[in-house]
């Protein structure tokens, strides 16, 4: 079988879906650079800062199953564009925000426009893309693009119009297990903001958990009787597509768990501005387009368990290399060389969890495995997040209390949580080894 669009009339649509992931995914960690500006410029109020982040969190994973979904069933071109346009409008009003409400009420909509865009995206590099080849140079693009810091919305919207609208499939959308679905995806998701915020303490957090668990367990028991429903159990019965998602959750922990980290030791303890902060970052680009570009290649010869799990040591290691942070620890040496190798193995098992829980899907469920993924991806960051904060807030507390300079008891902070963080990619890599399969996909489907 011959690729749908050959590379030459297949480069643009290629480029916008790889730009538009770019445009989704950076959106956190550009944020996350940003905050100290922000809150000067906005007179943030601390406790509301967070959610400057959260709020786009919340949203978008708690809406990534429907929008997945909506773009099975209503067309997932249309879809796509739909999120990308709610997404550029909400970050020009985010950007003209003049109050911490606005801002934060623009990062929800940002969050509502990639929890449509982003499933899609994915989901149209198998629709787009139906050779093994093509569609591998595509994933490739895909997951680099995510190591490059530059959004160009306007021009993927645009750009669009190229992609193949191979769109509508029967079904409806089941409005009982949509409610259900996002419910306790809402619950889910802001229980482990909060916990990331308040501690292990909050009370709020376990009521909104034990609401999660409720909610998700009825969705699941009406999706098994469901003549249309929002998530096909179907895509559970293969134990490498379910290994794939818990293996994402893990191992989603340490690009973005280290990210806040490290860029909070580099401002708050290295006094580095938010421009350098941001350059100080490159080796991080370079190593997620180095494990993108060379993932495809090796899957062809070794499975996806050992790619996923090599990549997930990898970034323990890079983890655990930026645990050796102290008050001056040098660049080039002590953090460069950690931020290559947490990217590089993020790049390598993104991919290889890609096609597991992707490749091979039928058509008509594509947008909603890709919804499962990201919303593993999104979940894990936020878990990250919230364990590595909570984790870096408690010690260094304590060591507030032992009269350590406020410097020290911050690094001491930062370099438990990064511990912390190795350890989850070190059982994501345990996770990998035990679940997906063992055969390489050789297939050129």
């Amino acid at each position: 079988m011959t690729s749908k669009v050959q590379f030459g009339g297949g480069l643009i649509p290629l480029l916008v879906i790889a730009t538009a992931q770019l445009m989704l995914v950076l959106d956190d960690s550009i944020v996350n650079i940003a905050l100290p500006s922000i809150q000067d410029e906005l007179g943030v109020a601390a406790v509301h800062l967070p959610w400057v982040v959260n709020a786009y969190i919340l949203a978008f994973g708690a809406l990534l199953l429907l929008g997945g979904r909506i773009g099975d069933l209503w067309g997932r071109k249309r879809t796509l564009q739909t999120g990308i346009a709610i997404f550029i409008v909400a970050s020009l009003v985010g950007g003209l925000g003049q109050n911490t409400l606005m801002l934060i009420v623009a990062r929800a909509a940002q969050g509502v426009g990639a929890a449509m865009a982003a499933p899609n995206a994915l989901a149209l590099i198998t629709t787009t893309f139906s050779e093994r080849s093509m569609r591998d140079k595509a994933l490739f693009l895909y997951g680099a693009m995510s190591g490059i810091g530059i959004v160009i919305g306007l021009l993927v919207l645009a750009g669009t119009r190229t992609l193949v609208a191979a769109g509508r499939h029967a079904g409806r959308l089941g409005t009982l297990g949509a409610v259900l679905g996002t419910g306790g995806m809402v619950a889910l998701v802001y229980t482990i903001t909060r916990f990331g915020e308040d501690g292990f303490t909050d009370p709020i957090a376990y009521i909104l958990i034990v609401a999660a668990a409720v909610l998700l367990v009825v969705f699941v028991l009406t999706q098994r009787g469901s003549q249309n429903p929002l998530v096909p159990l179907s895509l559970f019965t293969d134990r490498n597509r379910a290994g794939a998602y818990l293996t994402m959750l893990g191992l989603a922990i340490g690009p973005m768990g280290t990210l806040y980290v490290i860029t909070l030791y580099l401002q708050q303890v290295r006094d580095y501005t938010p421009l350098t902060t941001g350059l100080a970052w490159l080796p991080f680009a370079v190593g997620i387009v180095v494990g993108a570009g060379g993932a495809p290649k090796l899957l062809l010869a070794v499975s996806a368990r050992y790619v996923t799990a090599v990549g997930a040591l990898l970034s323990a290691v890079g983890a655990f290399w930026f645990s050796r942070i102290s008050m001056d620890t040098g660049y080039w040496l002590g953090l460069a060389p950690a931020m290559f190798l947490v990217a590089l193995g993020f790049g390598i098992g993104v991919i290889a969890l890609t096609q597991a829980a992707v490749y091979r899907v039928d058509p008509d469920k594509a947008g909603i495995a890709s919804a499962l993924l990201n919303s593993a991806q999104q979940i894990g960051v936020a878990l990250g997040l919230a364990i590595l904060a909570s984790v870096a807030a408690t010690i260094t507390a304590r060591a507030d209390n032992t009269a350590l300079p406020p410097g020290e008891a911050l690094v001491a902070g930062y370099s438990t949580a990064l511990v912390a963080g190795s350890g989850i990619l070190i059982a994501a890599a345990l996770l990998a080894l035990f679940t997906l399969d063992a055969k390489a996909n050789t297939e050129s489907e």
